[in-house]
């Protein structure tokens, strides 16, 4: 079997006591966990809980103090460019310049990852997002919700197996969110993986088929929304922040405290 050929029961991410740092500073404290092959996975956490951090870690953005990174069986530290073309990623704030149109910026970025798109296929592509009529249109002139649904076909344009997702819903409105989360839920069905940070525990709860919370670097829990749901009910942190029956939540902040995190 050659590097690339990868079995199917293979997590398509694997993270083994990863820790970061940033000077004396410990960002990530050895944290592990797994993302199947068609799975979306939540990772959870306050504001500087370490989410990014291991984001950039996956990503090749900084290299670990220890542990390692498997994207698609490929050791992130040894085979970067390999790996780094079987990620998609979408941050929270999209960067592409605003005054290109939006075939000017597909057909940008579907070069650089080596996708060929025709203008019929990207007219279907866009068809199926929901920006089939905006083909002319320059990005800022687009809503954030199309921004962000543009942002994702983007990241996604080339097929990779493992798509990390910051926050992609930030800011939208119910009726964007929901869109965006169909379109999520529809890469699913069409085989990748997907690693998505959020601060909303209702979109946790709605899209992800399991999620990992951490603290201070530190994985807190792991299991399905539902199973931690049942799992911390009864714990006293849970029922004091609990307002009628208990919802991720609750479990959220009964697991890492309710104070403000800046």
């Amino acid at each position: 079997m050659s590097e690339g050929d990868v079995p199917a029961t293979l997590p398509v991410l694997q993270v083994d006591q990863l820790e970061v740092a940033y000077g004396a500073r410990t960002a990530v404290a050895g944290i592990s966990f797994d993302i199947r092959p068609g799975e979306i996975f939540g990772l959870l956490g306050p504001n500087g809980a370490g989410k990014t951090s291991t984001l950039s870690a996956i990503e090749g953005l900084l290299r670990p103090r220890s542990g390692f990174l498997l994207v698609d069986g490929l050791d992130v530290s040894e085979h970067p460019l390999e790996a780094k073309a079987r990620l998609g990623v979408q941050l929270q704030t999209s960067s592409f310049q605003a005054e290109l149109g939006i075939e000017q910026i597909v057909r940008l970025f579907a070069g650089l990852y080596g996708a060929r798109l025709d203008r019929d296929q990207l007219r279907t592509a866009l068809e199926q997002i929901g920006l089939g009529g905006e083909l002319g249109r320059r990005f800022k002139q687009l809503s954030g919700g199309q921004q962000q649904r543009l942002a994702l076909f983007i990241a996604s344009v080339h097929e990779p197996r493992l798509l990390l997702l910051d926050e992609p819903t930030a800011g939208l409105d119910p009726q964007s969110r929901r869109q965006l989360w169909n379109r999520i839920e529809a890469l699913r069905g069409e085989g990748r993986s997907i690693l998505l940070t959020t601060h909303s525990m209702e979109e946790a709860q709605a899209v992800c088929d399991r999620v990992a919370i951490i603290d201070h670097g530190a994985l807190v829990a792991l299991a399905t929304p539902a199973g931690l749901i049942e799992e911390y009910k009864f714990d006293p942190r849970v029922v004091q922040a609990a307002h009628g029956e208990v919802t991720l939540e609750d479990v959220f902040i009964g697991l890492t405290g309710s104070e403000i995190r800046d």
